[in-house]
């Protein structure tokens, strides 16, 4: 790959990556998988590890003629190809004296950040490999998914569709691109919300909805093919697109991916795509991931690691809507990218049903779709608007919308009115770009009400009940048009929630996840003309999509400001000026919500709480002038895994490193935020801060969570540019509780500056009255 100077931002997304294997030919007949193994022998960024540490303590902006880190040793070690080789001859080595005459097939060399491979093996296989002393783990590969909010359960494919072509092994076989163009469109949205060019007028179905830019059009982008449409991928691809990253001088990974499952062990930090991004983190790379769209229940977050900067998706002001006013001057709203019909004027509503030719298949459940133009009669849809069924057919992709809009351009319709299925329960459906007036309503209460309108203008002949005369009319109103509302943004139902899940019990971490959630529904980005993710969006350059999977992009690219003003910025300090400087309120001065239900989730929303939002809306101004930062060491992040029980040689198997007798827990870190999973009694925290701007004074002030006592000090301070303070923080149960509460801690400095630290607490163990008495005598 081509050295490119600059900032280097680096998208991991959905889609695979090719490198060379080594294959050795056997009759073995025994069931294989994929295992990525590590060795022991640290990886070539760590014999640079001096090198590849970030100086915090010096926050010049990157003053002209200064030292900038692209001009440091690292980023020549990255390019060592030399190394790189001799590693992977030693896999093979390792490989062909271990499985002498066996077969089996290596698919990766990770040498740059952990030096290991991936390879296809047997079982007993994998179990040689483990015995040898040279052998820190052996982890069966697992899969991983794309954080937008259709996924392939979702849409029911691993029971349907996929399962009567013959399994996912076949899904799609003969159109998956092995080549690095992007076939579904997923990479190419999220990597140009990232960083795509500024000012690209949006044209789709025609129709021109503005222009568009990256959140840092000006970086340099480098996309990673690591995962396959419809199937998704696995870590093993990931990992070596992320080892391949950091080699080729990346300054910030997103990954709008999440893991299909919880990793197994005593934690779920620990597994290979973690595991990596923490020697990324080691090499100074700041880390994005996507939360994962499992929410709104509680724990459903799929992002894990401290290290790992978390975000869920909102809502931003920007909205679609359009509207059809009925005969009797009722008005429903629905969606749909379409124009409205001509002044207003009003057309005669027509059902597909009830305009079939006298040869279509009256006993074709699906007619009502509009899917094919010969089943209806020309001369009863001209010039009217036809009345469509949207189906479960039209979720499994079976039916679309293009495919009824061309029907109606075919049979001259005026317009598409499309009703909601009863079957198709509550289903949340994204604007659609649409060639002629047309509308969705998307209620089922609202499509029963639409059909009884219609049903009940309806003349039938009084002996055959067949329909004699059309008397229901509407117009519609257009959707083209951007709304802009003050509720926004909201977290959305489908943003994954805290806790963070320490483990596959469930148990919980003593880190706030998500960090922050940023815009993630109905994003306007490029797309792949021939993606296939969204059949509605097929042969256009840009689509809007939602999903967490567009809320991280956002962040990586504002992520590339920050680094682009502060170059000697490490990662947590980047993590850490995005989180305190959050917003917690909306557009309308109002507090934050968050949707709690799938059903009619503008309903059901209360304020959001820290593990909704993390500290909050992403707030791009401030995050570049945030006054104090909590910084964080890759030596932190390692005292922090070896103070898990039992952990000591799990963290030897995947860094190579020795847990020595100093350990913290996650409650010690020093992260722009306070979550304790379960306070006994009373504990003390500690966070320490560093004043990046000029020298401020600063007052501190707090609200407790519910059945906890606070207390912070010092109370007031001043503190000089680059100086260091500790903040000392005593928390006490006054009651027993297992809810979550929460408080907040502000730092408000004379300058302006505002730090945010939120405060959660889940279980609360007070001293009971007797014991209590008793230490007081």
């Amino acid at each position: 790959m081509e050295r490119i100077y600059g900032f280097q931002l680096m998208l991991v997304v959905s889609w695979g990556i090719f490198v060379g294997f080594t294959w050795c030919q056997d009759n073995a007949d025994a069931v294989t998988a994929v295992y990525v193994v590590t060795l022991r022998q640290a990886p070539a960024s760590h014999y640079y590890g001096d090198e590849l540490r970030v100086n915090t303590e010096d926050f010049d902006h990157g003053a002209s003629g200064g030292t900038t880190r692209l001009d440091t040793p690292r980023n020549i070690s990255r390019r060592d190809g030399h190394n790189s080789s001799y590693i992977a001859r030693v896999h093979d080595s390792l490989l062909r004296k271990v499985l002498r005459g066996e077969s089996y097939l290596k698919l990766y060399s990770y040498h740059y950040l952990i030096n290991g491979f991936a390879v296809l093996v047997s079982f007993q296989q994998a179990e040689k490999l483990s015995r040898r002393r040279e052998v820190a783990n052996v982890v069966l590969d697992y899969s991983v998914r794309t954080a937008t909010t259709h996924t392939p359960q979702f849409l029911g494919l691993p029971e349907g569709a996929w399962a009567r072509d013959g399994g996912y092994e076949s899904a799609g076989d003969g159109i998956d691109y092995a080549s690095p163009f992007d076939g579904d469109g997923h990479g190419t949205h999220t990597a140009s919300i990232a960083g795509g060019n500024h000012g690209i007028p949006v044209v789709v179905a025609g129709h021109h909805f503005g222009n568009a830019s990256g959140m840092a059009p000006h970086s340099h982008i480098a996309v990673y093919k690591a995962l396959y449409k419809s199937f998704g991928g696995f870590a093993a691809d990931v990992v070596a697109a992320i080892d391949q990253a950091a080699q080729d001088g990346a300054d910030i990974i997103s990954l709008s991916i999440t893991p299909n499952r919880r990793p197994p062990g005593i934690a779920t930090f620990f597994n290979p795509i973690d595991m990596a991004l923490l020697s990324a983190v080691k090499a100074g790379i700041f880390v994005v991931q996507a939360a994962g769209n499992t929410g709104p229940s509680a724990k459903s977050m799929s992002s894990f690691s401290p290290w790992i900067f978390t975000v869920g998706a909102a809502s931003h002001d920007r909205i679609y809507s359009n509207s059809i006013v009925l005969g009797n001057n009722l008005t429903i709203s629905g969606v749909g990218l379409a124009s409205g019909t001509p002044m207003d004027t009003k057309h005669t509503l027509v059902s597909a049903i009830h305009a079939l030719n006298d040869t279509a298949a009256v006993n074709d459940m699906y007619v009502g779709e509009c899917q094919d133009a010969s089943n209806l009669n020309q001369d009863l849809v001209r010039g009217n608007l036809l009345i469509c069924s949207y189906s479960i057919r039209f979720v499994l992709g079976l039916s679309t919308i293009k495919q009824a809009l061309l029907t109606a351009t075919n049979l001259s319709a005026a317009g598409v009115v499309f009703y909601m299925d009863p079957f198709v329960i509550e289903f949340q459906l994204n604007p659609v770009p649409m060639t002629l007036p047309g509308i969705i309503i998307p209620s089922p209460d609202d499509s029963k009400i639409f059909l009884q309108y219609y049903n009940t203008s309806l003349e039938r002949d009084g002996s055959t009940k067949k329909v004699v005369k059309l008397g229901a009319v509407a117009s519609i109103s257009g959707g083209l048009k951007a709304n802009y509302s003050h509720s926004a943004p909201k977290i959305m139902y489908y943003s994954a929630r805290g806790p963070d899940p320490e483990d596959s019990f469930l148990d919980d971490a003593d880190i706030l996840k998500p960090n922050l959630v940023a815009p993630g529904n109905f994003i306007w980005a490029a797309w792949s003309s021939l993606g296939t993710y969204s059949v509605e969006f097929m042969g256009e350059d840009f689509a809007m999509m939602s999903g967490t999977s567009m809320a991280a992009p956002h962040v990586a690219g504002l992520a590339a400001l920050i680094k682009q003003k502060f170059l000697s910025f490490s990662p947590s300090a980047i993590g850490s000026a995005l989180s305190t400087t959050a917003s917690l309120y909306d557009k309308n001065g109002g507090p934050l919500m968050a949707q709690r239900a799938y059903t009619n989730p503008d309903v059901n929303q209360s304020p959001a709480m820290p593990f909704d939002m993390g500290n909050g809306f992403v707030n791009s101004t401030a995050s570049l002038d945030p006054g104090l930062i909590f910084d964080l060491s890759y030596d932190d992040y390692m005292s922090f895994l070896c103070g898990i029980n039992g952990s000591a040689p799990v963290v030897l198997n995947y860094t190579g490193q020795s847990c020595g007798v100093s350990t913290i827990c996650g409650i010690d870190l020093n992260l722009p935020s306070i979550t304790i999973a379960k306070l006994n009694q009373s504990r003390v925290v500690q966070r320490t801060v560093t004043n990046i701007a000029e020298n401020e004074t600063y007052s501190i002030g707090w609200s407790a969570p519910y059945g906890v006592s606070l207390k912070v000090s010092p109370t007031r301070f001043s503190i000089a540019k680059g100086d260091r303070m500790v903040l000392t923080v005593s928390v006490n149960a006054t009651m027993n509780s297992t809810i979550a509460s929460y408080g907040r801690i502000g730092l408000f400095g004379h300058l302006g500056h505002v730090v945010n630290i939120p405060l959660s607490v889940i279980v609360k163990i007070s001293l009971n009255t007797t014991n209590s008495q008793g230490a007081a005598d």
